[in-house]
């Protein structure tokens, strides 16, 4: 799914900038899930059609159903809402930032390394990805609002 320009997951998830739109300010910044429920995301995104859903999303659907992440389609199925996808795309950002600071040579998604660079979180070298000031500036936003 591709995201306006204007939506920042990271600067959203850091509670330091704003996203396109009241709703998608408040899906990363006002409902903290789980590791669990961020797999049952996932999860629902591959979802094949022809497969019953694990237990991970069974055990998580009616929370993500209930703030509205998820929601079923008119076949019984389910699907991810856009609010959803933007908060699984801000995961899969903050990760890969995290991912690059550990090792410059972690392979990313093409959208999220096109997104983190176009932000200048990241720039490319020869030998892999490095992270930026402002990455890391963002990183530590991020790990001090998540401090309990």
């Amino acid at each position: 799914m591709r995201y306006p320009v204007a939506y920042d997951p990271l600067s959203s998830a850091a509670g330091i900038g704003h996203g396109n739109t009241k709703e998608s300010r408040e899906v990363v910044m006002s409902k903290d899930l789980s590791i669990d429920e961020f797999d049952a995301l996932e999860q629902i995104s591959r979802h094949n059609r022809n497969t019953k859903p694990s237990i991970c999303v069974a055990r998580n659907v009616k929370r993500l159903s209930g703030i509205k992440y998820v929601s079923y389609r008119k076949d019984g199925q389910l699907e991810l809402t856009e609010q959803g996808a933007m908060a699984l795309y801000a995961k899969q950002c903050i990760d890969g930032l995290r991912a690059v600071t550990v090792d410059p040579l972690s392979s990313l998604k093409q959208e999220v390394s096109d997104f983190l660079h176009k932000k200048g979180y990241i720039t490319t070298e020869a030998e892999g990805y490095r992270i930026s000031a402002r990455g890391l500036e963002c990183l530590a936003d991020i790990d001090l609002k998540n401090k309990p």
